[in-house]
């Protein structure tokens, strides 16, 4: 699955965030490139595992990962690229709409499902579906499949202080409607990810995640 080549680039990366080292570690950059994009082909190879709509979609797997730079609205932190990935496993377009994820970044690898960066217009059809519909999101969050795989619940990469403007504070999704993107992760040890029958561990925590995609459709 990931490979160990994969692990050292991503790491390096993070202790040499400048334009002059990606460009003199190119090729172990596109080797990085070629191994989301496998990992994005095996996951659509067993889409119908987890989810027979992904499986029916047509496969793209250089648009199936997170790019490395970052555009100036989504940097975090003071480096040029982003030192994590997310491999993606989706019916639609993986900046639009709710879907399957794995996130490779040494000590830090998860998987599960959500839309974490998503642009303003999800993120209003994300907050949209969550204002009409709140008891369904509470049934899935406390059904005890999902918070077996999920301890965390529904948990986001950026967190406002208080709820958007135009939207009820007092609404049982108000703690939902703070976030900028949203989901749920269960955490992997970085030494699974390095053995291919780890599909096994992802093809279960999707279909643990597959009533959580299916509520933002």
């Amino acid at each position: 699955m990931v490979e160990p080549e994969t692990f050292m680039f991503l790491a390096d990366l993070a202790t040499n965030n400048r334009k002059a080292w990606m460009d003199a570690h190119r090729e172990e950059r596109d080797d990085a490139m070629r191994n989301f994009s496998g990992i994005a082909m095996t996951l659509h190879d067993y889409a119908d595992r987890f989810d027979p709509y992904v499986a029916e979609t047509k496969n793209k797997p250089k648009q199936s990962y997170s790019k490395f730079y970052q555009e100036a609205r989504d940097r975090v932190g003071p480096g040029l690229y982003r030192t994590d990935v997310d491999v993606f496993a989706n019916a639609g377009d993986p900046v639009e709409e709710v879907g399957y994820y794995l996130h490779i970044e040494p000590g830090n690898c998860h998987a599960g499902a959500g839309l974490f960066q998503p642009s303003k217009a999800a993120l209003a059809k994300l907050r949209t579906r969550l204002v009409d519909d709140p008891q369904d999101l509470v049934e899935i969050t406390t059904d005890p499949e999902f918070k077996g795989a999920f301890p965390a619940g529904i948990v986001s990469r950026k967190v406002l202080g208080a709820v958007p403007d135009g939207f009820d504070s007092k609404s049982p999704a108000a703690p939902y409607l703070k976030m900028v993107g949203l989901g749920c992760r269960k955490d992997i040890p970085d030494a699974l990810l390095l053995e291919d029958d780890v599909i096994d561990l992802l093809i279960e925590i999707f279909r643990s995640a597959n009533e959580l995609v299916r509520y933002f459709d």
